[in-house]
């Protein structure tokens, strides 16, 4: 399949899929996790048929035959060997008099028993789906476009359904949050190239990172995924951990996923030992409590234990130790912190003079689905060449993407493309660079890196303390004109009046409740 034909079987696949949910008493929270599952028992035989010709071929002969096939011999070749009743043919071939919610419970509860990692990770509430609606699904996924589907086709086919429920805010309490842009993903992976070693991502949401990790691995290497890398994450929502578990297990990538606080707890115990962490962490969280003694004496905390309310400059130095001598780090950080002041200062200060810190990119308006602020992306290298520990590369990236909807910005391939060749002349990669799309043409002619205006520029460290430890890139690349990105301000301006309104109203029922409390200690 080409890439297009995947975009457009993907397109029908979740048109077909929202269009019975619109129609049914359903809310694309009841419905998210059901309708993955599908897709994972849809996906799950495709990969068995698929690798059922290679696991054959490699049980070698002996005397008295070949042996069986063992659930072992398909998890080598990234794939489920399922029980009869859990096949998704079995299933779409059931009779109407049979309870086909039945039928699918007991398909999950079946491919649980056999493989541990999955258990209490599938869902088994079908129940609560009306028959028809169940058999109108069951028949989307089994058209023949989707029966012939291989490779990563239902790899893809699975996270567009999980950012398009994202889109729709799915997930009650996650509000989307269990997703991360596949652009900001992509960025992140390109610039530090996980392609071999131990790959942790301590807020790992629903195991984006990992998959786009393997997909590089693919890409880059001539290893088998989990010959190449080895993935941990922690997750500390329930749902969330469910998906990444799902997630993996879809793409055939061996994982360990523990559900933790990581404010509390280092489960994978990684201190020093990973060669890339990735990680989309939540922003500003402020309740986060310092006085537990864990927290106090948590070794990932070497310069300091912040005193801001939020915890973000909690985040920022775990990714700097859990790395390794020569490992890599990339991720997602609120806007603010690239110029937070006080305790945050003097931690980015010990931070950025140990010269980990080898790019920052500053990120426009409406990446993410669930929210419109801008972000920047860090990234540390603490295996730096010579020639730039004591610098920083700087991107300023606002004016960069491409439009998606009036709400919604990503970076196309070849913008994507264009900011990656550019970090690799950064660091002298000069035969491992792509110099042909039109974007990066247009900005460096010659093929060779240079500081743009409003784009990029390589700063000393030296300059950086001049400007008072700041990594806001903007600050050294110089202006650039900001494009009108679409924003619809009255609209936004509507919503920010409901949300203030709803504010004032908890308010006044705040002060009434102490009011009140207060007259009865009167």
């Amino acid at each position: 399949m080409t890439q297009e034909q995947i975009k457009q079987l993907e397109k029908e696949l979740w048109d077909a899929a929202d269009a019975l949910r619109a129609n049914s008493k359903l809310t694309a929270a009841e419905y998210k996790d059901p309708v993955l599952g599908l897709v994972l028992l849809r996906f799950a035989q495709n990969k068995y048929e698929e690798a059922k010709p290679i696991v054959e071929k490699k049980i070698p002969n002996n005397p008295r035959g070949k042996r069986a096939a063992t659930k072992e011999d398909y998890l080598a070749a990234g794939a489920i060997m399922l029980p009869e009743i859990a096949k998704y043919e079995y299933l779409a071939a059931l009779p109407e008099s049979k309870d086909i919610a039945e039928a699918i419970n007991n398909a999950m509860k079946q491919i649980e028993a056999e493989y541990p990692d999955l258990s209490g990770n599938l869902p088994k509430n079908y129940q609560e789906f009306e028959s028809d609606l169940l058999r109108d699904l069951i028949r989307v996924f089994n058209k023949d476009a989707v029966k012939k589907a291989t490779g990563d086709v239902f790899g893809r086919i699975y996270e567009y359904f999980l950012m398009k429920f994202s889109m729709q805010g799915a997930g009650a309490q996650e509000g989307g949050e269990f997703f991360t842009p596949p652009s900001l993903v992509q960025l992140i992976v390109n610039f530090i190239e996980p392609d071999h070693g131990i790959i942790h991502d301590p807020a790992c949401g629903s195991g984006g990172m990992f998959v786009q990790t393997g997909y590089f691995v693919k890409d880059h290497t001539s290893k088998e995924i989990n010959e190449a890398i080895k993935c941990y994450g922690t997750e500390q929502k329930t749902n969330n951990t469910k998906l990444a578990k799902i997630n993996l297990a879809i793409h055939g990538i061996e994982g360990k996923i523990i559900e933790a606080n990581s404010f509390y707890s280092d489960p994978h115990n990684l201190l020093g030992k990973c060669d890339f962490v990735m990680a989309n962490p939540p922003f500003n969280v402020n309740k986060v409590d310092k006085g537990k003694e864990f927290v106090k004496t948590d070794p990932r905390l070497p310069f300091g234990l912040p005193k801001a309310d939020n915890a973000n400059y909690m985040w920022i130095q775990y990714f700097y130790s859990y790395l390794n001598q020569k490992g890599r780090a990339g991720f997602v950080m609120a806007s603010s912190a690239t110029d937070a002041g006080h305790s945050e200062k003097l931690i980015r200060q010990q931070l950025i003079e140990s010269g980990a810190v080898d790019c920052i990119v500053s990120v426009g308006n409406n990446f993410f689905y669930t929210r419109s602020l801008p972000c920047h992306v860090w990234f540390y290298d603490k295996g730096k060449r010579k020639e730039n520990k004591k610098n920083i590369l700087m991107i300023d990236a606002r004016n960069v993407f491409r439009k998606v909807t009036s709400t919604i910005n990503d970076f196309s391939e070849e913008q994507l493309e264009g900011l990656t060749t550019i970090i690799k002349l950064y660091r002298g990669e000069k035969n491992n660079v792509s110099k042909a799309n039109t974007w990066f043409k247009e900005r460096f002619p010659d093929g060779k890196y240079h500081n743009i205006e409003g784009l990029c520029r390589i700063v000393s460290i030296e300059e950086v303390v001049e400007n008072d430890y700041s990594l806001t890139p903007g600050r050294y690349v110089g202006v650039t004109f900001i494009e009108d990105d679409g924003i619809d301000f009255k609209g936004r301006l509507v919503e920010i009046q409901e949300e203030l309104d709803g504010l004032n109203k908890e308010a006044a029922l705040l002060g009434k409740t102490i009011s009140n409390n207060l007259k009865q200690m009167i």
